[in-house]
């Protein structure tokens, strides 16, 4: 069976408890007590006590196995509280990789940080879909969370259409977290906090950053950054177009074959970009073979992140590299030879091929 490059998704809604999402008021999360740890005799900043908490969490995820129920409660807050300060098109400086779908792969992930270099000395831009089809969803989302956290100005984290209620009741996080935690309350934890995720980044008022594509409602930036963003993902609309459409090799606006967004031809990108005084549009979104693809005349182009997609489809992945002067490398990689991890022996669904 084969691996299609612009898989069907349909959505399938939940129940409307399981869909209201939470919203909080950061500010009083903010506070801070005005004791301060003693250790030896000696005070302990709270910003220290946090880290290596936050650097045992890392570790024991990579090393050990998934947090606890209450740890991922608490990490998904603080998340939140972080988001909730962030644009909806977030200012990204250079140098940074940017990473496209990485879809629950973990040891892929792990071997993308090999490759492109551990935090914090490297700046991370992900495009979203963290979690959905690969064995580790759970672990996956967990570890960027937990980077986000630690090292906040060097990571940004935009919403993937696979950052949603709908489509994770369908894919398979909701499912490994019933099947990890008993319940739902980490599913939970974990998709109200997606609410709170940047839709789009802009990488030095140049290349725009979408998780997928563009909108026939929105003409400008300005317009984007003026989205109320902090719900779970409409089906039709401004918002669900930036996290659902496509490029085509069709002129114009064109109806999704995927059931939400659009497609949009190079006249579209050239005069999105035209307008906004940008470079590039880069997004993910779509399988690649070898991990990345230019269209639009370079004005577009697709990045995507998870190698051997499904651990069947054989493609390659990428990041791209982007220096102080805007100048791009894209770095290829295949799945790690050594499989530390077993697959999970129960839970996961196979899905159809048109699900790919």
């Amino acid at each position: 069976s084969g691996c299609l490059p612009a898989p069907v998704e349909t959505e399938t809604p939940g129940s409307k408890a399981a869909l209201a999402p939470a919203r909080i008021q950061p500010r009083s999360l903010l506070r801070r007590s005005d004791s301060c740890p003693v250790l030896g005799g000696m005070p302990v900043s709270e910003d220290v006590q946090a880290n290596d908490e936050l650097d045992a969490q890392i570790d024991h995820l990579r090393t050990k196995g998934e947090l606890t129920e209450e740890q991922c409660r608490s990490l998904c807050e603080k998340v939140r509280t972080i988001l909730y300060e962030e644009s909806n098109c977030q200012p990204v400086h250079c140098p940074v990789t940017v990473v496209g779908d990485v879809h629950g792969q973990f040891l892929d992930l792990e071997e993308l940080f090999r490759i492109g270099g551990p935090l914090p000395e490297t700046n991370y831009l992900f495009l979203g879909d963290y979690v959905d089809r690969g064995y580790y969803s759970v672990k996956t989302v967990t570890l960027v969370f937990l980077y986000k956290v630690r090292y906040k100005e060097r990571i940004t984290l935009i919403r993937g259409n696979h950052e949603s209620r709908q489509i994770t009741q369908v894919y398979g996080f909701f499912d490994e977290c019933m099947r990890t935690y008993g319940g739902p309350a980490v599913w939970k934890a974990f998709t109200d906090a997606f609410d709170y995720l940047p839709l789009t980044a802009l990488i030095e008022n140049s290349i725009f950053c979408p998780h997928a594509g563009i909108s026939p409602s929105l003409d400008t930036l300005d317009t984007v950054r003026q989205l109320d963003r902090i719900q779970e993902v409409p089906h039709e609309g401004p918002m669900c177009d930036l996290i659902w459409s496509d490029p085509d090799d069709r002129p114009g606006w064109g109806i999704s074959p995927r059931g939400a967004g659009y497609t949009f031809g190079q006249d579209i990108s050239e005069q999105f970009n035209h307008v906004n005084g940008l470079k590039l549009i880069a997004r993910a979104h779509q399988l690649m073979m070898d991990g990345y693809s230019w269209c639009h005349d370079r004005q577009v182009v697709t990045i995507f992140s998870a190698p051997n997609y499904c651990y069947r489809c054989g493609n390659q992945a990428a990041v791209m590299e982007i220096d102080d002067n805007l100048k791009y490398t894209f770095l290829q990689f295949d799945p790690p030879p050594l499989q530390k991890l077993p697959p999970p022996e129960n839970g996961i669904k196979r899905f159809p091929d048109y699900f790919v």
